[in-house]
């Protein structure tokens, strides 16, 4: 395997992991909890269920930039003549990881204390809120996919 092919296959599974993820998360596991469990069980399930994909998102965290730079300099050769969608890519990639440390370290903790002390409301209130922020980042997250696919020139 050449050192693309590897630095390719990186990049691309950390992608998938954390935009995929999301994408469960929002799209399946969200409704399917709404649909089955009370709200203090789905808030229970929820924190549970966040830690343990966050574990994986700091993976992506990680390897997105260290195989992102692998790339651009055995592509491109260097930043400075790498396409103008590659700056649009880390530019998201940095709004991306943004977005989750906040979840994790605000939102998260708070939803770990109210389904701790049994406060619903709170619980809910903090779920809610961390619904948005992971909705903002899964459509940005699909917004850098689609850019990466296209690779406009521009």
């Amino acid at each position: 395997m050449t050192a693309f092919a590897l630095a390719y296959t990186l990049h691309v599974l950390a992608a998938l992991v954390w935009v995929g993820g999301m994408f469960f998360a929002w799209m399946v596991l969200r409704p399917a909890a709404v649909a089955a469990l009370e709200g203090p069980a789905r808030l229970k399930l929820w924190a549970e269920v966040f830690p343990r994909f966050f574990v994986w998102v700091w993976i992506a965290v990680v390897l997105l930039p260290i195989s992102g730079v692998g790339l651009i300099h055995l592509r491109f050769s260097g930043f400075e003549t790498a396409p103008r969608y590659v700056q649009v890519m880390m530019g998201l990639y940095v709004v991306m990881t943004a977005l989750f440390i906040r979840i994790q370290s605000l939102q998260l903790p708070a939803l770990r204390q109210a389904v701790a002390a049994e406060d619903w409301p709170t619980g809910a209130t903090t779920l809610g809120n961390i619904r948005k922020l992971v909705g903002i980042n899964l459509i940005i997250g699909l917004l850098l996919v689609a850019v990466a696919a296209a690779r406009p020139m521009f």
